[in-house]
């Protein structure tokens, strides 16, 4: 019997990280092997090279970044280190051992005014800190190894950790209203169904040596939603099956200012993904249902 393709995984308590652990957990011809935080550290670069070298790895899945959107406007080199040059040198590792990468990146390489969903050959003008980050650290991974994935999604909730979802059922069990964004149009992705699609990925990778598997994709829900559409799907799941729930009162974003500005219209076109990976995204209201169901359970 042949032994599991081990795909060393950046971080120990994301959301993807999680799901990828239970995926596997279902499987026998894939090991998940996270590494964070000392041990592996994508703020100390230094602490790359060995750690993932020791851990062996079939496949190398770049999830771990610095995601607070707002937090980056004022540690930008903070951002910059873990999504630019942790990235990068997790590339370049991948190299010298032959291996490929999967690298998640995000809609936040867009500003948003396209009216349309964009595709993969759009021009990218991150608005802020973040986005540009993030864009830097998809050339730095692509600079250093041709054998890399990187996929773009968006909008990423869970049943695990912080997350739009979880915090919107948080809220509803003692507010009765609650006020949400209207005018910022994305695709809500449920970190279950991103892990999905990266062992699909990782599998094709290793399948075959097709550039055409490499490159960048688009990789979220089907179908698009406002963050209010979203916040109202999850208090219907919520309220059908007996949990909290709350009204939605619409607003404009222009009624809910952040330090970092975010794209009118994240809507990402996946067909790229289908086309070469044959990867189908789930519809986003399927994958918030049973997410708002396990979620229930784990306030």
């Amino acid at each position: 019997m042949r032994a599991p393709r081990r795909y060393v995984v950046t971080g120990l308590r994301g959301q993807v990280v999680q799901s990828l652990l239970e995926n596997a957990s279902r499987r026998s011809d894939v090991e998940i092997i996270p590494l964070g935080r000392p041990e592996l550290n994508l703020a100390a670069s230094e602490t790359i090279a060995a750690t993932v070298h020791a851990a062996r790895p079939d496949l190398i899945v770049s999830a771990a970044a610095f995601t607070g959107v707002d937090l980056a406007e004022t540690d930008a080199a903070t951002a910059i280190s873990i999504n630019v040059t942790g990235p990068g040198e997790l590339a370049r590792v991948a190299a010298t051992l032959r291996v490929p990468i999967v690298h998640l990146s995000t809609d936040y390489v867009f500003d948003g005014s396209k009216p349309s969903p964009y595709v993969e050959s759009d021009p990218v003008a991150p608005l802020g800190v973040y986005g540009r980050s993030k864009l830097m650290g998809e050339r730095k991974v692509a600079a250093a190894t041709e054998d890399h994935a990187i996929l773009r999604t968006a909008w990423v909730y869970s049943p695990f950790n912080r997350n739009f979802l979880r915090t919107m059922l948080k809220i509803a069990e003692t507010k009765e209203e609650v006020r949400i964004v209207d005018d910022q149009i994305g695709n809500p992705t449920s970190a279950i169904d991103i892990a999905d699609a990266v062992m699909a990925v990782g599998q094709n990778l290793l399948a075959s040596s097709d550039p055409a598997l490499r490159g960048i994709f688009h990789m979220a829900g089907t179908g698009a939603a406002s963050w209010a559409d979203f916040a109202d799907e999850i208090f219907r799941i919520s309220a059908a099956n007996g949990g909290p729930s709350a009204k939605v009162i619409r607003i404009p974003t222009s009624e809910y200012p952040t330090p970092a500005r975010r794209p009118a219209n994240s809507q990402l076109d996946c067909s790229k993904l289908y086309t070469r990976h044959g990867i189908v995204m789930p519809d986003w209201q399927a994958s918030t249902e049973y997410v708002v169901r396990r979620a229930a359970s784990c306030l």
